[in-house]
């Protein structure tokens, strides 16, 4: 993998496109999921949850997001840091995957978790 993630990005690519092909969506559900995952952190977001396999709290999602943008441990991030990404993960990027059927949100638990069927089984995000 290249250091800025586009063999990461081409491979969660291809997966998605199957993913949508098997499911047999619309080409309008196509864009929108291609749409969704066109922002870096959405992908970022994604990729966490498909690495743990369960559900995590958006904070603790916020924080590896955190770790993987600036590729550094979550030690020598700053909490402001950390927060910028909570919240914009919380006003923008969730709220797209969510509306995009990748991801699903229990706001009173601030638990996030992939889609039924998302991320594939063969996914190597």
């Amino acid at each position: 993998m290249t250091t800025d993630g586009t063999d990461t990005a081409s491979q969660l690519a291809a997966d998605v496109l199957t993913w949508l092909e098997e499911r047999d969506e619309s080409a309008t559900t196509i864009d929108e999921v291609l749409e969704a995952l066109a922002a870096k952190r959405r992908r970022l977001l994604v990729d966490v949850l498909a690495s743990h396999g369960q559900e995590l709290t958006l904070p603790d999602a916020a924080e590896e997001v955190a770790e993987r943008e600036a590729n550094r441990p979550l030690s020598e991030l700053s909490a402001e840091r950390v927060a910028r990404v909570y919240i914009s993960l919380y006003h923008d990027h969730l709220p797209r995957l969510v509306e995009a059927g990748l991801l699903e949100y229990d706001q009173e638990h601030d638990l996030v978790r992939p889609t039924m069927g998302w991320p594939p089984e063969t996914a190597n995000l």
